[in-house]
Formats: structure tokens, C-alpha cells, sequence
């Protein structure tokens, strides 16, 4: 712990992690990833500034949310932690983590962190070590299994594509370090898979959507993020995204079973279309930032962002300039 937390104040004054790379050299599909989760929360986010029935209206005829910028929130604020402390370390190490996030928190409390953030992040800006202590004291003591550890993490699966087990164990202590309960760590592990195996397939042929999400199961563990992922592997071909929200869950509950699943088959169904997966999260309507940002960040890892129309880039907020693609 203490080694952790020295290369931390060392690498990563100011809460950035001293680069071992430059974004340049960051692989392809990890910086891709991470465009388009930015991409997906800041489009998502959008939709909460209407009624429900005029943005069902104004997704169903695709017409864009015409204001600009379209803010990211915590989902990329916390999913450029990851990014930063991996191209510092090249692993996930959970002190240097929980001072990044807590740095990110400290930098811009206002981009609509939950309650559980609120409450941890200030505690480890100073004792970031005590991360795991902290994590396992929210919500009475069971932890959070809410849809945070998830909604950052798709960056890390592409990062480690080549193999998708790793990447399962590095989403594991990603998660644990804001979220102890089983729950909020599965969900981060299935999205990460499923951005590794997009990652993976880069230049060849598009994943068939039910085994895509089969393999995902397979490497998610056991509960109910697991069982709402084979749920969505099994919905029959054609059925409308509003009603895969309905028996999926769209994150309302901002759970990570309540979300996972069903941005996971919005990807599946749209592996080879960004802008087509986002429309069809958005869709579900619920946490749309957050369903939104993970499947952007799982379905950019194959595609990139190349084919987004450049009036979706000239709305979107950049990101910071060290993160700002080559």
C-alpha cells in the first residue's frame, strides 16, 4: 500500500499520473473508447432537459439536441481517472486510483456525482490508502452496487483487449475502489469484457449480437447483472428498445443490474454504428447518460469515431487536452 500511495504523490501531483505515455501511444481502441463514452454521456445527458414525450419524439425522428456544449459528467470525469492512471502505470493500482478520482472530484465537484461520491471522494483525497475501508462503509455497510464502477470503466476493457480475462480482473479493482458491493463490481467487469471483445474485433466482421453478449455473461459473475445480460442475449430479434428498457431496466434505479444489461444490447445490436447504438439507448430513456456513455464507450472500441456526423463533434465538449486525441 504505502509503494502504491508513494509513486501516486509522486507521479501524479496535481492529480494527473506522470506519463509513462503519451495519448498518442495510448492504444487505439482504449483512446477511442473513451472518445465515444464522452461522446455518449454528454448526448445522453441532453435528454434530461426535456419531457419525456418530446424527446421520444425527437429520437424517434433523429433530430439532434441542437444546443451546445453537450456537457460529459462523473461518467467521464471518473472514466479519465482510469484512462490517466493506466497510461502511468499501465495496471489499475487502487491507491493511485482513489487519489485520481478524488483529485477529479476535488478539481469539479459539479458534474453530477451521486450521493455515495459525494460522501467518499472527499474522505480519500486525504487518505486514499483507506480506499478499500471507506468503499465497504456506504449505503449501511453493504457498498454501493450502484451503475458507477460500470459507467467509467469500457476505456480499461479496450485498453486490455488482448485479453479479456485480464481485463476482467483490472475492472474488478477498478470497481472495488468506489463500489464493495458484488454487484456494482460485476457490472463494471461485463462492461469492460464487452469493450474488450468490441476492441478485439476490430477490422474484421461484426460480432453476432447474441453471442456477443453470451460471451460477456461468461465472464461476468454470477447475480443478477449476469442474469439481465443473458436475458438481453435472449430477446427476440427486432423488439423495440423502449420495450428491452422495459424488461431490462434503463437505470432509473441507477443500479448497475438495472443498467448494464440493456446499454449492453443497445451495443450488441450496433457494433459496426455508433451513432445508431446512441440513438437506440436513448431510446430507453431512464440513466441516459450513463446507458448512453457505456454503450459509446463499448461500441467506439471497434468503430472509432470517424463516421459520427461533425456536427455531433462540434456539440460535444471536448475533452481535456491531454486527453485530446492526437
Amino acid at each position: 500500500m504505502q509503494g502504491e500511495r508513494g509513486r501516486f504523490f509522486r507521479s501524479c501531483r496535481g492529480g494527473r499520473c506522470g506519463k509513462m505515455v503519451a495519448m498518442a501511444d495510448v492504444p487505439r481502441a482504449a483512446a477511442d473508447s473513451l472518445r465515444g463514452l464522452a461522446l455518449g454521456d454528454g448526448f445522453g445527458e441532453r435528454w434530461f432537459f426535456r419531457r419525456n414525450d418530446e424527446a421520444i419524439a425527437m429520437i424517434r425522428a433523429r433530430q439532434i439536441p441542437d444546443e451546445e456544449p453537450w456537457h460529459w459528467t462523473d461518467d467521464t470525469a471518473m472514466a479519465l481517472g482510469i484512462v490517466d492512471v493506466l497510461m502511468g502505470l499501465d495496471r489499475i493500482a487502487p491507491v493511485a486510483l482513489a487519489g485520481r478520482f478524488a483529485a477529479g472530484y476535488r478539481a469539479d465537484p459539479y458534474r453530477g456525482y451521486g450521493y455515495g461520491m459525494h460522501t467518499l471522494l472527499p474522505r480519500l483525497a486525504g487518505q486514499p490508502d483507506r480506499w478499500d475501508e471507506y468503499a465497504r462503509e456506504l449505503f449501511g455497510g453493504q457498498g454501493s452496487l450502484g451503475n458507477g464502477a460500470a459507467m467509467r470503466v469500457a476505456p480499461l476493457g479496450a485498453w486490455f483487449s488482448a485479453d479479456p480475462g485480464h481485463a476482467a480482473q483490472q475492472a474488478r479493482l477498478s470497481a472495488a475502489v468506489t463500489h464493495a458491493h458484488p454487484e456494482g463490481i460485476a457490472g463494471a467487469v461485463a462492461v469492460a469484457v464487452a469493450a474488450a471483445l468490441s476492441a478485439a474485433s476490430r477490422g474484421g466482421s461484426v460480432p453476432e449480437a447474441t453471442d456477443f453478449l453470451r460471451m460477456t455473461a461468461g465472464r461476468t459473475p454470477a447475480g443478477p447483472v449476469r442474469d439481465g445480460i443473458l436475458a438481453a442475449a435472449g430477446l427476440k430479434p427486432g423488439i423495440g428498445p423502449w420495450k428491452a428498457a422495459d424488461i431490462l431496466g434503463n437505470g432509473q434505479r441507477t443500479s448497475a443490474a438495472d443498467t448494464v444489461p440493456f446499454a449492453l444490447w443497445s451495443a450488441a445490436q450496433h457494433l459496426d454504428d455508433l451513432a445508431g447504438a446512441l440513438w437506440t439507448t436513448a431510446e430507453g430513456l431512464g440513466d441516459v447518460d450513463t446507458t448512453c456513455a457505456i454503450t459509446g464507450g463499448v461500441v467506439a472500441a471497434r468503430t472509432g469515431l470517424d463516421t459520427i456526423p461533425g456536427r455531433w463533434l462540434e456539440l460535444a465538449e471536448p475533452l481535456p487536452d491531454w486527453a485530446a486525441p492526437a
